[in-house]
């Protein structure tokens, strides 16, 4: 059974080199000591992340981005402000960034709370 992570860093904005050095730049700076970057091996990604041009296109290295998909599938139904088809749709970017942050507080918050109870029972 794969274990859940907590999201340690966030950028919102287009698919550009600008989003993923933000994205970089969210990051505790122990993470980015240590951390390995998986991309679906997109040409800003690869300028931006350390090391990102080293990594082989492989079929194992490839098949880990499909944790972040399976994040962002995750996203989508739980912030039905994302669908632009729902009632809830809005059309205030101010408030579509403050419906994922609640996402993420909420999502890390119930990490704890299920790592808590299954350490205490």
């Amino acid at each position: 059974m794969q274990t859940k992570s907590e999201i340690v860093g966030v950028y919102i904005g287009a698919r550009n080199s600008v989003a993923v050095r933000g994205l970089w730049n969210s990051l505790p700076p122990l993470y980015c000591q240590c951390a390995v970057a998986y991309t679906d091996f997109w040409a800003d990604g690869a300028a931006v992340l350390p090391g990102a041009n080293d990594i082989e296109q492989s079929a194992r290295k490839r098949a880990l981005t499909t944790y972040i998909e399976r994040f962002n599938n995750t996203l989508r139904p739980r912030v039905s402000r994302l669908v632009q088809k729902t009632l809830s749709f809005s059309k205030s970017l101010e408030n579509h960034i403050g419906a994922i942050w609640y996402f993420i507080h909420h999502y890390n918050t119930s990490l704890l709370v299920e790592h808590y109870l299954k350490n205490n029972d």
